[in-house]
């Protein structure tokens, strides 16, 4: 790759995570950032975060998630919410300090409210792109019904066999159709396209990839049919800044303005929109990004 950055090993009990850093040499007593990426994509989705806040000041870890390594992929198959939200309390642990910032993009959104709500004590400010709250995603849908449209994936993932097949058809076209649509301004990089290749061909991810969905994500659970344990954490006890791109064909952003409750976030929310962008608006806006969530940080 044309940058490159330093590694580390996280683990959790017998599951190991390796993780992009910077500024460890740079800001050794700099407060730390742990960034966490989502679907379709790996830690270096924060390529662009990574030197930029390390230039800042801070400690930056990006981890590839559980299960996007043969090595994070646990026995009993649980992709949860709430076992992620435990692995990233586990990390900062590892990692030694009190508290960190926490960014998240679509899983890794969904990730950072609930870890921010089984320790808000840990965390010095949330930051989620591109997927809003998920506890009261079902309120969201209601008010806005063409979101079931734009989450046909969603359901189509649920389809056993069918989607293993599916997805990584003709040089996994179903996922470059999603990049496309998701963000229809923006172009992944050949290099980095053949580089999250490497991680969704690794042994056992495409299966916990699609877990993400099956587990979290169901039509059940998508409707309000099925409670899991993270729908039931609401409150967020810590201040939080959500930012959508205006274009993300992903997660509609009038869900944005139906899904934050005051009383869900006692320590203050703050929704931002991104014009000219969609899905993936930290690799397609980065300085723009940046700056937002430098200054979000400072003030928190």
């Amino acid at each position: 790759m044309a940058d490159s950055f330093d590694e580390i090993e996280l683990t959790r009990g017998t599951l190991r995570f390796r993780a992009l850093t910077s500024g460890f040499t740079s800001n050794p007593d700099g407060p730390v950032v742990l960034c966490l990426h989502g679907f379709p994509d790996d830690a270096r989705s924060f390529r662009f975060q990574l030197p930029a806040f390390d230039k800042a000041g801070y400690r930056v870890v990006a981890p590839w998630l559980r299960g996007y390594e043969p090595g994070s992929q646990p026995d009993d198959g649980d992709y949860s919410l709430e076992a992620l939200g435990h692995d990233v309390v586990a990390w900062i642990d590892e990692l030694g300090v009190d508290r960190v910032h926490l960014v998240g993009h679509d899983w890794g959104a969904a990730v950072t409210y609930v870890a921010g709500a089984i320790a808000p004590e840990r965390f010095e400010s949330l930051a989620t792109i591109a997927v809003p709250h998920a506890a009261r995603l079902t309120e969201g849908i209601r008010a806005v019904p063409v979101q079931l449209r734009k989450s046909w994936y969603m359901t189509f993932f649920q389809l056993r066999g069918v989607a293993e097949w599916a997805v990584e058809r003709n040089d996994w076209a179903l996922v470059k159709r999603l990049w496309r649509d998701w963000s229809p301004d923006f172009t992944l990089p050949e290099a980095e396209w053949s580089s999250l290749r490497e991680t969704f061909e690794a042994r056992g991810v495409k299966k916990a990839m699609l877990a993400y969905y099956r587990q979290n994500a169901s039509p059940a659970v998508m409707l309000g049919w099925k409670t899991t344990a993270a729908m039931k954490r609401t409150t967020v006890p810590v201040p939080t800044l959500a930012i959508t791109g205006e274009d993300d064909g992903c997660m509609d952003t009038r869900l944005y303005d139906h899904v934050f409750h005051d009383e869900d976030f006692p320590r203050s929310v703050e929704v931002k929109r991104i014009s000219g962008a969609g899905h993936f608006a930290h690799q397609e806006k980065p300085d723009e990004l940046n700056t937002l969530l430098l200054g979000w940080f400072a003030g928190c």
